[in-house]
């Protein structure tokens, strides 16, 4: 589509520098076989056009037979229908305050209210996961449960710049390759817990954060990103239904928050380094963030929703 698109352009700007006048171009056959009046059955032809347009978008998204949609829409088309955002979530706003033993209600009147990003610092403390949580953890954790409890509908699988198709092909690479010995290619994967015996698991390893307010209700679905250094996820918005806090167990991990395109002229990128222990909180509906893994080990991340 890209290429088209640039291909499209070309022929546009040539036509802008050409000396050719718009009549001069109405007198071309190919125009009047585009415009002009069409013979034969305009429904019958109506028709063919979708078929060829269903057949088109199959052979380029495909359609998954487990899937409960005939159809997949792109991810990415859900920024079309992405309402203006209140510039006040930054303005102001020119770093990532990093914060420890915050109360509930300073954490819900600075932050949650106003939709800027913080990361507090003691976040996980007294959490199993700082000691438990590895790539071996998680393997011997999904192979012990059942992962066909659920519709694909409710489980997502990020693969990022990975060859893999699903979370138990992710985990079942080499013990080297998940060791990021050298001469093995790097990885970084994400995926949603959606199985309930693997969630139940997960949850004895860590603690709803201490610092949300008591009116606040934490999503039971969890996120959890694990990979090597030099990996990360690109720039986007999510679409999901609440702010999220993510937990950094393992290595270090530089965010990158942007503002919502209509606030490029008022606020200004940021950038924080979250080490172990940190819990980061931004609302990723509103800012537009790119995550990269700094060198060192496996970083592992866990988070959620709360509304």
């Amino acid at each position: 589509m890209q290429k088209a698109e640039k291909r499209f352009n070309s022929i546009l700007q040539k036509t802008t520098n050409s000396k050719i006048s718009c009549d001069e171009l109405l007198t071309l056959d190919v125009v009047h076989r585009l415009c002009g009046p069409k013979k034969g059955n305009t429904k019958v032809k109506c028709f063919i056009f979708v078929i060829v347009v269903a057949c088109m978008w199959w052979a380029y998204f495909g359609i998954s037979s487990t899937s409960e949609c005939l159809v997949e829409m792109p991810f990415e088309s859900s920024k079309i229908f992405r309402e203006p955002e209140n510039c006040g979530i930054c303005l102001n706003t020119f770093e990532v305050p990093k914060v420890e033993n915050i109360s509930k209600q300073n954490f819900e009147q600075l932050y949650v209210n106003t939709g800027k990003p913080v990361v507090v610092t003691d976040g996980t403390k007294n959490w199993l996961a700082m000691q438990t949580f590895s790539f071996n953890f998680f393997k011997q954790l999904y192979q012990s449960v059942d992962q066909h409890i659920s519709t694909q509908s409710e489980c997502q699988f990020f693969p990022y710049k990975t060859e893999f198709t699903s979370l138990a092909e992710a985990l079942n690479m080499s013990v080297e390759r998940s060791r990021l010995e050298p001469e093995t290619l790097p990885w970084y994967i994400g995926w949603s817990n959606c199985n309930d015996k693997a969630g139940n698991i997960l949850r004895e390893y860590y603690n709803r954060p201490y610092f949300l307010p008591d009116n606040s209700e934490s999503i039971a679905l969890s996120w959890i990103f694990m990979g090597g250094p030099g990996f990360g996820a690109h720039m986007h918005v999510d679409n999901v239904l609440y702010p999220s806090w993510q937990a950094q167990i393992r290595g270090k991990k530089l965010w990158r928050l942007a503002p919502p395109p209509e606030c490029f002229y008022r606020c200004r990128e940021m950038e924080v380094t979250v080490s172990p222990g940190d819990i980061i909180v931004v609302d990723t509906n509103r800012w537009y963030h790119q995550t990269h893994i700094l060198p060192g080990g496996v970083s592992i991340t866990i988070g959620s929703e709360f509304d």
